[in-house]
């Protein structure tokens, strides 16, 4: 997910977005320790979304458009 697709999301869309990949990387985590996971750097990946995502949920309540 690129930040300009992020940013083009309201405060309730980054939300349930920020919900969903911290579910994904629960299960992400759960499947690497069982060595169930076939590609380790979708857990970076999910972390870097849910950075992205923190990111501009914290930029529109700076400015008040949340």
């Amino acid at each position: 997910m690129k930040a300009s697709e992020v940013r083009k999301m309201n405060a309730e869309q980054l939300n349930e977005k920020l919900t969903g990949l911290k579910k994904d990387l629960f299960f992400l985590r759960m499947q690497h320790a069982t060595n169930q996971l076939d590609n380790p750097l979708k857990i970076r990946e999910t972390k870097h979304d849910i950075a992205r995502v923190k990111t501009v949920l914290r930029e529109l309540q700076a400015s008040g458009k949340q």
